[in-house]
């Protein structure tokens, strides 16, 4: 039956997410998930009916938080569905190009792909920033910008000059779409208050990490009402399941949001003991990061990630030779990773 799939699917080769990848153990750092399990109260009822396919008071609650008009929120199934959104809206297959800057997220190109959208690629520069030049040599049917701030799996921030200066370059062109999926861990860095001066920007946003909701599977697209608009006729009919909008809900109140803090401030913390042990190997370079992992490179990355991964230690092997991403856990959970690969290197 493979033959009766589109010719584009037969080829593609998906992106291999940190469960389709598997192992086995009891520290699991590698697909930047909370260490933090909430519990949350959820009234199983009323399931007979369809839920909204845009819910007000979940809307209401994230503009909120975002600091955003409620007409420039749209919600989905992660921060995933909304790439998809933005592809289908407004690229023409066989006509139009989106633009992404590896190393970065690889479900950029793998959404392109399924639906015969071509990619450009124009790499980071060596200090993992926007080559602004080779951008504006390769924007030719280019519709759509992905750019991933902090970025994964680097974990750095693009400077806030380079990305104005790519919102202006695209403007009547394109859109930019910056992927803010961790910035709740250093939200004075969003491009949020852009939005309004900029109208072809767009920030993709999730629960999935500071908010420790990765199972909930609920994402948000902050753009100019026309965009969000646009997006809503190609949204399924009804994206957020009742029982996601009670829970993200609660997550948005004044008492979850204040827990968030507390536990964003214990993630840093731990990224900070985990950065300066790790530079302390004289084997090992990592790297600062503002998300939920560090990158670290090894002598021998491959070999640190295959012995981690036999001890139990699930990690994140990378496109970057030799680096491998590390997700933050808990204190114990970083410090027996730390105690490892210091035991490796003896």
């Amino acid at each position: 039956m493979k033959k009766f799939a589109r010719k584009n699917v037969q080829a593609l080769e998906p992106y291999l997410s940190a469960r389709k990848i598997g192992g086995e153990g009891d520290v699991w750092l590698n697909a930047n998930e909370s260490p933090f399990d909430n519990s949350y109260n959820v009234q199983i009822g009323g399931l007979n009916r369809y839920s909204e396919c845009q819910p007000k008071t979940l809307i209401g609650a994230y503009a909120s938080y975002a600091g955003v008009r409620t007409e420039q929120v749209l919600t989905s199934r992660g921060a995933d569905e909304g790439i998809d959104l933005l592809i289908r809206a407004y690229c023409e297959p066989g006509e139009d190009k989106i633009l992404y800057c590896p190393p970065t997220y690889g479900m950029y190109s793998v959404s392109a792909e399924s639906m015969g959208i071509e990619t450009a690629l124009v790499p980071l520069t060596q200090e993992w920033q926007l080559d602004l030049d080779a951008i504006q040599a390769n924007l030719q049917a280019v519709k759509l910008v992905f750019v991933c701030s902090p970025n994964n799996p680097t974990g750095n921030l693009l400077q806030r000059c380079d990305i104005i200066s790519l919102l202006e370059m695209t403007q009547d062109k394109a859109l930019v779409v910056v992927d803010e999926a961790y910035i709740d861990f250093c939200p004075e860095a969003s491009t949020v208050g852009l939005l309004d001066t900029y109208p072809n920007l767009v920030i993709l946003r999730t629960l999935s990490k500071a908010f420790a909701l990765a199972g909930l599977r609920c994402g948000f697209t902050l753009a100019n009402k026309d965009t969000i608009n646009t997006l809503q006729k190609v949204i399924a009919p009804y994206p957020v399941p009742v029982p996601v909008t009670d829970i993200a809900i609660q997550a948005l109140s004044e008492a979850g949001l204040a827990r968030v803090k507390y536990q964003v401030l214990d993630i840093c913390a731990n990224r900070a003991y985990l950065q300066v042990g790790l530079s302390m190997l004289s084997e090992v370079q990592v790297y600062e990061g503002w998300g939920n992992y560090l990158l670290a490179k090894f002598v021998d990355g491959d070999a640190l990630f295959e012995a981690a991964w036999d001890e139990g230690i699930i990690l994140r092997n990378s496109p970057i030779d030799n680096c491998v991403r590390i997700s933050i856990g808990n204190r114990a959970e970083c410090e027996k990773t730390l105690e490892f690969i210091r035991n490796y290197y003896l």
